[in-house]
């Protein structure tokens, strides 16, 4: 496999690949939908309960891959992740989705992460794209102006985390355990950028233009660290910087995504303003987080100043995407060869030869003593599937120049 080349070719096959074992292991015919988990093994976990960030993920992913590969499987997988989360998901008495709910579709946890709210206005932006559902666009709408109401900070900027069911102030703001409790938080902001940008493709309205060119300043002028060419991770409400650690994976996914948002924004002034930032941080991240098997590693710990070597797979998948779209803005032939290298770490560490999909963490990170679920709460197959995509896109700028 060491040999193993990167290219358009190579994208696409892998997109089909994890396409069909999704569509292989995941759909939940008891139930409805997809399935909460399909652990390590490729075995499904009954009754796990089904998160909205697995199930807005899958319904980008199966719209986007219908419209990129023309097949009628994606395209009525798309179909189904629609239906499911409108049925199960959709708050219809305080707007906005849901959390968690249980694996028969029960409410198990109802509150509003701005974080959720996001994935699902990307997902119905891509499943309008390739439908034209009316309903798609319309709650599409109506979570961008929940968001804006309830969330963007009039004060001090940017988004909050969360809020109740109900949409009230909340005390946990966390996504997850491993995070800290902070009122803001890069992440959300990426993924709120990300929506916002699908949102104003679709619909070119003014106040979608400004909100989606306010969560561009707020990365310029609060989250991006210019001295260290990094992405600041966790802050206070008056944006007080209380991070401690450096995520190279995020650091990378940005860069692309932001120069995906002020394209799609259509400022020349910004596009010319941010080109040398988002070069910076692919620059930096190149330099600074290259394993010694030519993997991304995971982290920076400040205080010890400790890095992380492992590999997480959606790391390795944005990575490609970054290092390739800094390739196709500079032309430096050390973009590429960092992708080569990536895609050789992949196929070797990360994709299981034998049982399909990406392993969450690399084969020489103790894979096999964590085992790690293939499909769950926190894996779709948005990060491998969407860097398949997107590099096949770049392959084609590139080949067009």
């Amino acid at each position: 496999m060491d040999n193993v080349l990167f290219s358009k070719k190579s994208a696409v096959t892998e997109l089909s690949a994890i396409s069909e074992w999704w569509l292989k292991n995941t759909l939940d015919h008891q139930h409805g939908g997809f399935v909460g988990q399909v652990d390590f093994w490729g075995n499904i976990v009954e009754g796990e309960r089904k998160g909205i960030v697995q199930n807005s993920r899958i319904l980008w992913f199966y719209s986007e891959s219908a419209m990129f590969s023309g097949k009628d499987d994606d395209k009525n997988a798309a179909d189904r992740a629609f239906e499911y989360l409108i049925s199960y998901f959709d708050d219809i008495e305080n707007g906005g989705a849901f959390w968690e709910v249980s694996s028969t579709g029960e409410l198990v946890n109802g509150k509003k992460q701005t974080y959720g709210q996001s994935f699902c206005i990307y997902a119905f932006c891509a499943y309008y794209r390739l439908t034209g559902n009316k309903l798609a666009v319309e709650k599409s709408m109506e979570y961008f102006e929940l968001i804006e109401k309830y969330a963007r900070d009039k004060k001090c900027g940017g988004y909050v985390e969360a809020y109740t069911q109900t949409w009230q102030p909340i005390d946990d703001f966390r996504l997850s355990d491993k995070d800290l409790n902070a009122p803001k938080s890069m992440n959300t902001h990426l993924h709120v950028l990300e929506a916002y940008s699908a949102l104003y493709a679709v619909k070119p309205e003014a106040k979608i233009k400004e909100a989606l060119a306010h969560v561009i300043d707020v990365f310029n002028d609060f989250i991006i660290d210019k001295s260290t060419n990094h992405l600041k991770l966790f802050f206070d409400m008056q944006w007080q910087d209380i991070s401690k650690t450096v995520s190279y994976g995020h650091d990378i996914e940005a860069s692309w995504l932001l120069w995906e948002a002020v394209e799609i924004l259509g400022d020349s002034n910004k596009l010319a303003y941010f080109k040398p930032i988002i070069i910076s941080l692919a620059e930096t991240c190149l330099n600074e987080a290259i394993g010694e098997h030519g993997q991304v590693c995971d982290e920076y710990e400040i205080a010890s100043q400790k890095r992380h070597e492992e590999s997480y797979w959606w790391v390795q998948a944005e990575a490609l995407v970054g290092f390739l779209n800094v390739y196709y803005l500079t032309g430096e032939a050390r973009y590429i060869k960092a992708c080569n290298d990536i895609w050789v770490f992949i196929n070797n560490h990360h994709i299981d030869a034998k049982a399909g999909e990406w392993h969450w963490l690399s084969n020489m990170d103790n894979n096999q003593g964590s085992c790690i679920y293939k499909a769950g709460f926190w894996k779709a197959p948005y990060h491998n599937g969407r860097a398949m995509m997107e590099v096949a896109k770049l392959f084609d700028l590139i080949k067009g120049e």
